[in-house]
């Protein structure tokens, strides 16, 4: 251990944590290699010696390095795309190199993403994507950037609610509500959902708008099927199957997002499921390619490159005593793939 006042070195925290130099190393900079209990003890001890700030605290403490880290779910959904473009574009502006992250929606991988930015000193880090609603997911996350935070990085967000940092919040509720008020307004009542798994808080709002379009109508969402999935194109195509295979009187399926829409479309075409004669079919986000499907794709539509560059915006301003929200608003965009239920 160094001596009082002595200058902190890795060495010490190894030493502490009862593991080698290397493994240490690997541990605090986040690489594979290192066992989940054996990492989260070295970080422990890091944190009680006050290490963990040392890796990076001399490039932030000077200012922001030159580096983003984005951090997305899924990189080949069109939604992430055109928001890294967004990012991409600001950071263009600025002089500044974006790194990119896919989490494939894992949270583990997730934090493991996180602090490998950290040890890399990049001087801004965002996520884009959906939080979780188990809060003890979020925890270890929010801690990480907690930290980031204190030692001059900054952080902005996109869809988290929970992180404790700027954030830019799509409006999914709003957008659920639209999409059920305008099925239901053409005369549906036999709808189903397409859904995603993994307690994703994006999903858990879209369904509360939808329910609230159901109340007003006299119907609960515990009535409809909800089939959930991955939240992507494979996803929708197995939710398609499934809903008509188990619900097969079914006029119209809401499904959460594009990719998932377009994999629902890519099922009921195989099947020869007209639509919107015999089938109706809604997404949400408006991703580049919904308005060229055929049927162009009926879906909420969300500013996703204007939402990368607000995060990227509000990540380059002087940070608040509060985390500062920003709203991006949605619009119904009407296109061929829905229409009056059959008969």
């Amino acid at each position: 251990m160094p001596k009082p006042g002595g200058r902190l070195r890795l060495v010490d925290v190894a030493e502490r944590a009862g593991v080698s130099l290397a493994t240490a190393s690997r541990a605090l900079a986040g690489r594979d290699g290192v066992s989940e209990a054996v990492a989260d003890r070295v970080r422990q001890v890091s944190r009680e010696l006050g290490y963990v700030a040392n890796p990076y605290a001399r490039t932030l403490a000077g200012g922001a390095t030159s580096t983003v880290g984005l951090v997305v779910h899924q990189v080949d959904d069109p939604y992430f795309s055109e928001i890294a473009g967004g990012v991409i574009q600001i950071a263009d502006e600025q002089g500044l190199l974006v790194q990119i992250c896919h989490s494939g929606r894992d949270p583990d991988r997730e934090l493991r993403q996180l602090r490998h930015l950290i040890a890399q000193r990049v001087g801004i880090i965002v996520i884009a994507g959906s939080g979780y609603d188990d809060p003890r997911v979020e925890a270890e996350a929010r801690g990480e950037l907690a930290t980031y935070q204190r030692l001059g990085g900054r952080v902005a967000v996109i869809g988290r609610h929970s992180l404790g940092v700027d954030a830019v919040l799509p409006d999914n509720e709003a957008g659920g509500r639209a999409l059920g008020e305008h099925l239901l307004t053409l005369g549906h009542r036999r709808i189903a959902v397409a859904a995603a798994t993994g307690g994703l808080t994006t999903v858990i709002d879209r369904l509360a708008g939808l329910a609230d379009a159901l109340r007003r109508h006299g119907l609960s969402l515990d009535e409809l099927p909800v089939v959930q999935t991955d939240f992507t194109r494979d996803g929708g195509r197995v939710a398609a199957e499934r809903i008509l295979r188990e619900h097969p009187d079914s006029t119209a399926i809401v499904a959460l997002n594009d990719s998932m829409a377009i994999g629902v479309l890519a099922t009921l075409r195989a099947q020869r499921v007209a639509v919107p004669e015999r089938m109706s079919v809604v997404g949400f986000n408006d991703v580049s390619v919904a308005a060229d499907l055929a049927p162009g794709l009926t879906t909420v539509r969300l500013p996703m490159t204007g939402m990368g560059r607000m995060a990227l915006e509000l990540a380059l301003r002087p940070r608040s005593k509060r985390p500062r929200r920003r709203r991006t608003g949605q619009a119904l965009v009407v296109r061929d793939s829905t229409a009056p239920p059959p008969g």
